[in-house]
């Protein structure tokens, strides 16, 4: 794609990062194909395609954000599907990035959409301030219909709908601390205690300590851990993602330098693809740009990391699972045979369903925002799950996790729960009571 930006706006290094990505466009279209907006709208200009030509206008021109270009950006997903396909190597992740830093900077939204937005910003990065708003939810659920009749509150009525009937317990390994390896030591981690996850699930890092710690990997949570700041990130609020960012590569490196670390890990693969692109986001930061880098290069999904383990194969088990490969996991992160691989060798029989490509609707605060498209693309999911006949379904990323959970009865559980159980541990409880323990 030909571009026509001065030597002026090239001096910005965002500006100048996106020109290099514009460039290696060639309006081919293979984006289309795979893109979720598109599929499901036919628009255009809601294909990676058509805001690719709306963010080049906006930044060569240097104009303002404008209602038009607002609405077809945050109607993307981020889900990623568009890097995957693309046969040119276009970064479109990076260049949308610069598109929402430059509405957030240059665009004034509607009062109660920068009250949702504001909202969603400081609860859910906020473990303690989340638990708070989902216990306060049930006094609003009622009004969640009347709420969802008016297109401006309507991001308010999706939250009433998402938030759960009950919460767990806090878990005892959700705060700070080690927690030492069974037996001779092989590896040391940290985990990503995260924010939402720890408070809809605390059960999934739970399971990936026990299993870690079973099989000799000593696991600590260090204290001082905040947000990954994928959530702030991609609402354009750049200053407060980089907070999150430098907060937590001081509190890792911190870590590695006393005591050592052989891998970050996260169970949330949404938060890996941003923790893996800390090296990116702060390049700018001289005081962070190469510990950023550092971190990136440790970070790893909970299933990459297991892969090193050698873990031994089991008998099969007489479950079928769908797996449903995270967007974050399979376009952002390239992760895409080792946690069907991982099951399969835990005596699983694992299925794909069909257009496993396409998002599940979720994304992040997507299904907040965006209720209606992320509706029918949850039920375009829900269905080709469902036509697999599983009798479960497995899944690597909390937010899909809540998404599918809203549309189907089938239990829904993240990989590491099933790993743990297959390798010695507890049985989910979101499976039918049978045994408590997986036959060996």
């Amino acid at each position: 794609m030909q571009t026509n930006f001065t030597a002026g706006q090239l001096a910005d290094p965002h500006v100048a990062t996106s020109e290099k990505i514009l460039r290696k466009c060639v309006h081919c279209g293979f984006c289309t194909a795979t893109c979720p907006t598109y599929v499901t709208l036919g628009n255009e200009l809601d294909s990676p395609r058509g805001r690719i030509y709306l963010i080049k206008d906006m930044l060569e021109n240097g104009r303002p954000a404008d209602a038009e270009v607002v609405t077809h950006i945050d109607r993307c997903l981020s889900c990623l599907s568009c890097v995957t396909t693309c046969p040119s190597g276009v970064d479109y992740m990076h260049l949308v990035d610069h598109a929402r830093m430059h509405i957030e900077e240059t665009y004034r939204r509607p009062f109660w959409n920068r009250l949702a937005r504001s909202v969603l910003a400081a609860v859910l990065p906020h473990p303690g301030r989340f638990r708070l708003a989902l216990r306060a939810a049930h006094l609003g659920r009622p009004f969640a219909g009347l709420l969802k009749r008016f297109k401006p509150l309507e991001p308010f009525g999706a939250m009433l709908d998402l938030a759960p009937r009950s919460l767990p317990k806090a878990a005892d390994s959700a705060g700070p601390g080690t927690h030492p390896a069974a037996g001779p030591r092989r590896g040391r981690v940290a985990i990503l205690s995260g924010c939402a996850q720890p408070v809809l699930k605390p059960e999934i890092n739970g399971a990936t300590i026990r299993l870690l710690t079973r099989l000799g990997v000593e696991v600590v949570a260090p204290a001082g851990e905040v947000c990954c700041g994928s959530l702030v990130h991609h609402m354009g609020r750049e200053a407060e993602a980089l907070e999150a960012a430098r907060r937590n590569v001081d509190v890792w490196l911190g870590e590695a330098e006393k005591s050592g670390l052989d891998a970050i890990i996260v169970t949330a693969s949404g938060c890996g693809t941003t923790i893996k692109d800390y090296g990116f986001m702060l390049r700018l930061d001289p005081a962070y740009a190469e510990k950023a880098a550092r971190v990136s290069a440790l970070a790893r999904d909970i299933t990459e990391y297991l892969a090193t383990l050698d873990l031994p194969q089991k008998e099969a088990k007489g479950l079928t699972v769908a797996y449903h490969s995270a967007c974050s996991m399979q376009h952002g992160q390239k992760i895409t045979m080792l946690p069907k691989t991982l099951l399969k060798k835990a005596g699983f029989a694992v299925r794909d369903p069909a257009e496993g490509h396409l998002c599940c609707g979720s994304a992040g605060t997507y299904n907040i925002l965006q209720p209606e498209i992320s509706g029918k693309l949850k039920a375009r999911k829900v269905k080709n799950i469902e036509a697999t006949k599983p009798d479960l379904i497995a899944t690597g990323n909390i937010g899909c996790i809540t998404q599918i959970a809203t549309g189907t009865a089938i239990p829904i559980l993240h990989t590491v729960e099933l790993l743990d159980w297959a390798y010695g541990g507890e049985r989910p409880a979101a499976l039918p009571a049978q045994d408590t323990k997986m036959p060996a």
